[in-house]
Formats: structure tokens, C-alpha cells, sequence
């Protein structure tokens, strides 16, 4: 990478690290500190929508803000706030509360745009799909350090106190990320002084549903979110009751998960897509996704509950990067923007409806229900997926002939 850019990002992927890191070590403390309340499933998946729920309100507000403000300040204030908002939780008095203190926290962290943007200040085009790896790398990082810090200092018990001192540290850690904005971040290009237009979601759904493959990548992206976005959510409660384990014990199991998705970043779908393409990636993701949700309740061993979570994220990690680039690459110009938007807003859905859904499958119909039905639905998503490759065969095929 270009020295220049480097220094200027480098700034940037350390925010993200440290915020990431902050915002993942409260994951895996979730279902145990939903009990302090006497949650049940549907509502602990409440806990983990809330937040999705508040995100796609803040990535429409302040990918607008930073161009109106720059991305820096944003970042400066989206963080202090959000780490303030840690300490409110580990003092929420009730479980509404902590589900309208997630909220309010999923507000002030739906900054992805705000980063996406400044990757596009700093980086050319043809580097922007390098730089975004980068950043996915950076984000899995966190991911994997993050889980491991909550374990490690959750107490055994499910009372308030058990959870307070990791809640502290998530919160400390996004304070330290908005003090690391202030003093070492800098724009890269100067703000707009106005916001982007607003995505217009009725024109971008009437283009999308007139292109057959990119409502197929849609289709791909709604469910396969919600899917890994249930998995988060009912996991704790399944390993809890299958193998006794404790938040500690779920912070390290949630370690194979972020390790999977930085293998992925690092290792594979750059390779993998220079030799099968997008679409091709995108199949073998969603294949390793429903393979990992069918084997988990067969196979039903600690050992395979770690590394099957592990198989699940580089699954992910493949799919949705591949999805989202195959999307952007076959959409012009001047829909970029509203597509994209509609894309954020539908997987936004999926995260907030699906994971409490799949709380209620849990309760109702058997802790092993989830796994099942995800994989079923992500084995359905395959055969849509199986449809772009062959839709994508026959343009390029058409494009030879002329």
C-alpha cells in the first residue's frame, strides 16, 4: 500500500479495532445478562435486534452528518456517546431499559458509512476494494479480541454485578477510541457543509426488482444476515444449556468467531475470487453456513461447538463481502447510492426481526429447532445463489459473442 494513504488510514483501522473490540465483548454477556432479568429467548433476541434497530437510524443520520461536519468530528462524538451509553446499561434497572439503552447505543455506533466514506476520501477505486479489506480485517480483529475480554472478566454468577465490570471496559474502550479520534485521526478531504441526499428506497426497489441478479443478491443478503445475526443470538442460550457453559466460557468460544472471519479476510476471498469470481464465493460462504448450523446439534461436542462457530463466520466473511461487491459492480453509477442504501435498510430488517423470531423457535418448538431451520433456509438461499452464477454465465457468455 501507498505509504501516504497508509499513514492516513492507519489512524482510522486502529479506531475501528479498538471500537469493534468494544462493541463484541458485550455479545457474548448478552444472554446471561438478560437473565439477571428473567428474559426469556424472544426477548434476550430483543436485546440483540434493539441494537441493529437503532443502528440503521444512525447510519442514515450520520453518514449525513460527516459530510456536513467531516467524518472525524463525527467520530469523536458517535463514540463518547456510545461509551457512555456502556455504563448506563450495566446499570439498567430493568429489561426494557437495557433494551431502549442498546438502542440508543446502536444509534450512536451506526457509523460503517461514516468509515466507508472516509475510505472513499482517502483511496482511488481501483485500491477501494483493497482499503475495505483492510478494514474488514481490522473489524474481525476486534471482533476476536473483544468476546475474549468479556469472558475473561464476567463474574460466574447471572446477577448485574457478574457483567459490570466487562460492561466498564466496553465502554472504556469506546471512550479510548473517541480520545484516539480526537487526538491522532484527521479528515482526508474537507467537509461537504451539506449532507448526501437521502437514498430513495421506491426508485432503487423498482430498479432492483427489474434486475433479475440483483434481486437474487438481495434475496442472498436479507437471509443470510438474519441467519448469522439469529445464530449470535440463540447461541449462548444453546451452549448453555448443552454443555453448562458460562459467559467466560462463551467469550472464548466467540474468539473462533472472530478468528474466522479474519481468516477469510486475510487468507481466502481474495484468492477465491480471482479464481471462481464473486458469484462462485458467494456458494461456497453460504454452503459453509448451512453445513456449520446442520453439523452443530449432530455432532454436539464443546470442541465442535468452538470451531463449527468458527466455519459459520468464514462462511459469512466470504458471502456478503462477494455479495455486496458483485452488487456494486453490476449497478451503475448513478444508483450506487439508493441501492446500496435499500441493501443496508434490508439487512437492517432481517437483523431486528429474524433474531427474535428465532428466540421463539428456541423456546417453543426446541433448543436445536434454530439450527435446523437456519440451515434448511440458508440450503434454499444456495439454489438463489446457484441462479446469479448461471446468470452471470450466460452475460458473459453474451458479451463474448458481440
Amino acid at each position: 500500500m501507498d505509504k501516504r494513504l497508509w499513514t492516513t488510514l492507519a489512524p482510522l483501522l486502529v479506531a475501528v479495532f479498538i471500537n469493534i473490540a468494544g462493541f463484541s465483548l458485550i455479545l457474548p454477556l448478552l444472554p446471561f445478562y438478560g437473565q439477571v432479568f428473567g428474559a426469556s429467548p424472544v426477548e434476550i433476541g430483543l436485546l440483540f435486534a434493539a441494537y441493529s434497530f437503532g443502528n440503521v437510524f444512525g447510519e442514515i443520520f450520520w453518514g449525513r452528518q460527516s459530510d456536513i461536519w467531516g467524518r472525524r468530528r463525527v467520530l469523536v462524538i458517535t463514540t463518547l456517546v456510545a461509551g457512555l451509553s456502556y455504563f448506563a446499561f450495566a446499570y439498567a434497572p430493568s429489561l426494557w431499559a437495557a433494551i431502549g439503552i442498546r438502542m440508543f447505543s446502536g444509534f450512536f455506533s451506526g457509523t460503517l458509512s461514516v468509515c466507508q466514506g472516509f475510505i472513499a476520501d482517502v483511496s482511488t477505486p481501483e485500491k477501494r476494494a483493497k482499503t475495505m479489506g483492510y478494514f474488514g480485517a481490522a473489524f474481525s480483529l476486534g471482533f476476536a479480541f473483544g468476546p475474549v475480554l468479556g469472558g475473561l472478566f464476567a463474574g460466574e454468577e447471572a446477577v448485574a454485578a457478574s457483567f459490570r465490570l466487562p460492561i466498564f471496559i466496553a465502554g472504556g474502550l469506546s471512550l479510548l477510541a473517541s480520545g484516539w479520534c480526537l487526538a491522532v485521526l484527521r479528515n482526508a478531504v474537507e467537509p461537504l457543509g451539506k449532507g448526501r441526499a437521502l437514498p430513495k428506497y421506491s426508485e432503487a426497489f423498482a430498479f432492483v426488482s427489474s434486475e433479475p441478479l440483483l434481486a437474487r443478491l438481495f434475496v442472498i443478503s436479507f437471509f443470510g444476515i438474519a441467519m448469522f445475526a439469529s445464530m449470535e443470538a440463540t447461541y449462548g442460550l444453546w451452549a448453555e444449556a448443552n454443555f453448562g457453559w458460562s459467559a467466560r466460557d462463551l467469550g472464548f468460544a466467540f474468539l473462533a468467531i472472530g478468528a474466522g472471519g479474519l481468516m477469510a479476510q486475510l487468507l481466502l476471498i481474495g484468492p477465491l475470487v480471482a479464481r471462481y469470481g464473486e458469484a462462485r464465493v458467494i456458494v461456497i460462504g453460504l454452503t459453509l453456513l448451512a453445513a456449520s448450523m446442520l453439523l452443530q446439534p449432530i455432532i454436539r461436542l464443546p470442541i465442535s461447538g468452538v470451531l463449527l462457530m468458527g466455519v459459520l463466520m468464514t462462511g459469512h466473511s466470504l458471502a456478503f463481502p462477494s455479495s455486496g461487491a458483485l452488487l456494486s459492480r453490476n449497478t451503475p453509477p448513478e444508483r450506487q447510492g439508493s441501492t446500496m442504501g435499500l441493501m443496508m435498510a434490508s439487512n437492517a430488517i432481517g437483523r431486528i426481526v429474524v433474531p427474535p423470531l428465532f428466540g421463539l423457535i428456541y423456546e417453543q418448538v426446541g433448543h436445536d429447532a434454530p439450527w435446523y431451520v437456519g440451515a434448511a433456509m440458508i440450503g434454499l438461499v444456495v439454489l438463489v445463489a446457484l441462479q446469479a452464477v448461471r446468470l452471470l454465465d450466460r452475460q458473459r457468455a453474451a458479451a463474448d459473442t458481440i
